[in-house]
This record gives structure tokens, C-alpha cells and sequence, in this order.
């Protein structure tokens, strides 16, 4: 999926509306060329560090997080989502990261935030950005704060969950849902079938944020960009550059080299460019690496659709200033004629088992689509044709890539194959992946004399696992304002 689909009515009102209330007048009244900051003081670049590019995911590293702390930057900010861990949270409402995690990267951010007295923000919190993933992100925001004393400051979030009876009414009304990467147009028996549907915010509800003065922001499912995007703006910085500041800093050290998950990166803005510097001491961001992170997890490595427009990445130009920093101008900010938000959602297929087995046998492993074959009619004969899945996964031959490997016919000299059995109840399902997993042991092949079996078992048993939900909305639909389905809140925290 991509991060984000979306339109602007216009180019410039829409977008930076919040931000624009505040400076035009005293712009108009100074002949200022540069962004203000409060009191009207003259604010030549702004700097914003980006601990970690999935917050929660793993800890993010405290030694090069100190030093951008160092680094004196005006925000800290994070993503804290992505649909990269598939349709499971969402649908369920959970988290696949540890809480633990979570709270460790909440407490770094906001203890450096509060010493240093710069605004925070958190994107798509908790994995999904899911409403009750919002909620605990500020109870977490509060708890930290009352646990460690800190003065009061402001806290503020926003929803991202859309009813199905509100997007009911808008394709009740003519309006068409429209169906991405390959998605069919949304109908209302697949909208039944979802169970919790986001919709990816852009700047707009961040703006409105940081206009009321909010000193920590906890944000619904948004685009990537957008967190970081909205504090250039909100500063008076050109949409081109502050878009592509939020590109560059989405996944923090994924733009430096060598690899080295979960470091902080620097971004700096000016009128004129972006400057991205590596805070690790053995990382550097340099032409290839920074360039190379367009390439990340697209097809489209020139584009980025955003709440608002696209960036056009086309005609970019990337400098190496020193070791450790690259110099980026040229981005083209393109508004759209329609504002037209991206939603997610997921729906419950039924309970999941998993169970694992091995084979080394050369003659089990030549032949192991004969084997799932007769385990797949042993279940048929069982439980029918219908009402149940069965999904085998043959690592060692083709387990990730599926049908896509090209060495699919040249598997290793021992697989290993994941049996998933998936049904309305925990018992059917149990059974399913049991009987689809034990008759690997007993598959009927022609030149098989002996009665020992080609297969074995990690565990006699099988698994319990989550519950199977699958992507049912990976669309498009229209709306009239980008804060039109993001209600904003405030509340405090501290003592």
C-alpha cells in the first residue's frame, strides 16, 4: 500500500491554513522574506530529528538520539505505524509491538522535549493509529509525565477512525470509493465485512495542533510525511521543501549508510533547501543513501502522494556538504484538483492455528507439492470444500516470495513448511491446520516403500495463534476539507 491518496482544493489555503493565520498579518507588517517563530522574532532554517521510523517497533537507539538532542533541534518526531504489519492490528485493535517498547521511546521523546521545551509528535500511534491506539498513547504521555514530575504542558490528538455508516451514506449518495492497487471500487457487502476502517490524515489536524499551542501532539493513522511536514509549514517554510522534509525523515536512519535500524537523523529547512545529516558516529547520509530512500518500499520512486497534492521528486538535486550531511534542492509540490482521502481497513476471516514441519528427505523434498496435495484432500474429506482456509508456506523453496521466485525449482536440501488452518471457531481451526499438518507424515507417494515418513515435526501439537483478518479497504474517497473527518482534542499533563 501506499502511505498516503490524497487532493487539495488549493494549493496553498488549504494546507498551510492554520500556520498562514498566524504569520501572514505580521509578515505584511514587517515586509519579513523570512519564516517567524512566536514573538515575531526572524527564523532562517528550522531543525527536526527523527529518532526512530516505526516507534515502538524496536527501541530506538539512545547514544545518536542524545547527540540530535545536542544538536539543539525545534521539534522531535516520530512515526509510529505502517500497514507493513498486515491487516491483524488493525482489525483487532492491538499493537504488534510491546508496550514496553513503546512507553521506552515516549519517555526519550518526552523528557528531551520538556528539557529542551520544543513540541513533540506521533504519528499513526501504537502500529494503526486506531482510536483506542490514540488513547493509550496519551495515557502512556500522562503516566510518564505525573511518574517523572514534569511541570504541566499540553497535550494534543486526533482520531483517524472513519464509521461505516458515515461511508455508507457517501456511496449511498453517488460517491465512488475508489479502489487502489488494484483494489475493485468499494461495495457495500466488502464495507460489511470490515471491522475498523482509518483514514490517513495529512498536515492539516497537526496545524490545527500546533496553532492551539500544543506541546505534544499524538496523532491518528497519517501519512508518514505529514508529521514531519507540518512543523515547516507551520513555520512558514515553502510546501516543496517541507514535503520533502517529511519524505527524507520518515524512517530516520533508513536514509543513512551503513545500515543501522532505529538511529536519529537531523533534517534541516531553509527557503532554499533541506540538509539531512546522520547522528550515529558511524553513519553518514550521502548522495546514494539519501537518494535511494525514494526507492523504499515503491514502485514510484519520484512521487509522493500526500494529504494535499504530490511531490514530484523528478528534478531533485543532492550535494555532499561534508562527511555526514547531504544538501537536497529542486522538490515540486503539485496541488490537486480534488481532496480525496486514503483509508484502510480490515476485516475478521475467523480463528488461526499454525503448525510447523520439516522435511530433509531428497525424494519428499522433489515431490512436496504432492505431499500438501494429499494433506489439502484429507481435509477436504473432513470439512468439505468451503468454510475453512488451509495455507501452506514451503520456506527453503519459494516461502516468501510465493509464485514470484524465480529458484522456485531449485529448493535447498531441507524446507521447512508453516501450516496455517483458519475457520469460524478455534476448535474447527485447530483441527483444520492439525489434520493439514499431520498428513504431510502420511502422504501416499509412488516410490515410497518404507512406513517412517518423509516428514517431521517441531512441535506434536499445534499452535494457537491471532486471529485471521484480511485487507478489505485499501481506497480512496472524496472529502471537503483535510480536518473534515479528524477531530482534534487538547487536554494536559504533568503535575
Amino acid at each position: 500500500m501506499s502511505d498516503s491518496q490524497v487532493g487539495l482544493l488549493s494549493p496553498f489555503k488549504i494546507a498551510v491554513f492554520w500556520s498562514a493565520c498566524i504569520l501572514a498579518q505580521s509578515m505584511q507588517a514587517m515586509g519579513a522574506e523570512e519564516p517567524l517563530v512566536a514573538g515575531g522574532a526572524r527564523m532562517a532554517s528550522m531543525k527536526i530529528i527523527s529518532p526512530n521510523g516505526h516507534l515502538g517497533f524496536a527501541p530506538l537507539r539512545t547514544e545518536s538520539f542524545r547527540r540530535g538532542i545536542e544538536a539543539g533541534p525545534d521539534y522531535i518526531a516520530a512515526d509510529s505505524g505502517s500497514d507493513d504489519v498486515g491487516p491483524v492490528p488493525l482489525g483487532s485493535g492491538q499493537s504488534t509491538s510491546p508496550e514496553a517498547w513503546q512507553r521506552h521511546d515516549l519517555k526519550e521523546m518526552l523528557l528531551a522535549s520538556r528539557k529542551l521545551g520544543v513540541p513533540m509528535l506521533i504519528g499513526s500511534a501504537g502500529d494503526t493509529g486506531a482510536n483506542c491506539r490514540v488513547d493509550r498513547y496519551v495515557e502512556m504521555i500522562t503516566d510518564i509525565a505525573a511518574q517523572c514530575g514534569l511541570k504541566k504542558f499540553s497535550v494534543g490528538y486526533f482520531y483517524s477512525e472513519v464509521e461505516r455508516d458515515w461511508l455508507r451514506g457517501k456511496m449511498q449518495a453517488g460517491e465512488v470509493v475508489e479502489g487502489l492497487d488494484g483494489f475493485a471500487d468499494l461495495t457495500e457487502e466488502e464495507l460489511d465485512a470490515t471491522d475498523r476502517i482509518v483514514a490517513m490524515a495529512g498536515v492539516h489536524p497537526y496545524l490545527k495542533l500546533l496553532d492551539e499551542g500544543a506541546d505534544v501532539i499524538i496523532g491518528g493513522r497519517s501519512s508518514d510525511s505529514a508529521i514531519f511536514a507540518a512543523p515547516a509549514l507551520a513555520r512558514g517554510f515553502p510546501e516543496n521543501l517541507s514535503y520533502y522534509l517529511g519524505k527524507v525523515l520518515e524512517c530516520a536512519s533508513f536514509c543513512a549508510e551503513p545500515y543501522g535500524g532505529k538511529e536519529t537523523v537531523l533534517g534541516e529547512i531553509t527557503m532554499d533547501d533541506v540538509k539531512v545529516t546522520a547522528m550515529h558516529p558511524e553513519q553518514r547520509c550521502t548522495v546514494a543513501s539519501v537518494a535511494g530512500h525514494a526507492m523504499y518500499e515503491r514502485s514510484d520512486p519520484f512521487h509522493e502522494l500526500v494529504a494535499g497534492g504530490r511531490l514530484d521528486m523528478t528534478d531533485c538535486r543532492y550535494e555532499q556538504l561534508d562527511g555526514k550531511t547531504t544538501r537536497i534542492t529542486g522538490p515540486v509540490f503539485e496541488p490537486a484538483n480534488e481532496f480525496r482521502v486514503k483509508l484502510e481497513g480490515a476485516g475478521r476471516i475467523g480463528e488461526r492455528y499454525v503448525g510447523i514441519a520439516g522435511i530433509r528427505d531428497p525424494y519428499t523434498i522433489a515431490n512436496v507439492d504432492q505431499v500438501m496435495d494429499w494433506a489439502r484432500q484429507q481435509v477436504r474429506e473432513r470439512f468439505g470444500e468451503n468454510g475453512y482456509e488451509l495455507h501452506y508456506n514451503v520456506f527453503g523453496r519459494n516461502g516468501i516470495m510465493g509464485d514470484m521466485e524465480p529458484r522456485r525449482a531449485h529448493p535447498g536440501h531441507e524446507l521447512c513448511i508453516v501450516v496455517q488452518g483458519v475457520a469460524p471457531t478455534a476448535e474447527m481451526a485447530e483441527e483444520v491446520t492439525i489434520t493439514g499438518t499431520r498428513q504431510l507424515f502420511y502422504a501416499r507417494l509412488p516410490d515410497v516403500k518404507g512406513t517412517a515418513g518423509g516428514v517431521s515435526f517441531v512441535f506434536d501439537e499445534v499452535m494457537r495463534a491471532s486471529p485471521a483478518y484480511r485487507w478489505t479497504l485499501n481506497h480512496t474517497v472524496p472529502v471537503n476539507h483535510g480536518l473534515e473527518i479528524f477531530p482534534t482534542h487538547m487536554t494536559e499533563a504533568g503535575v
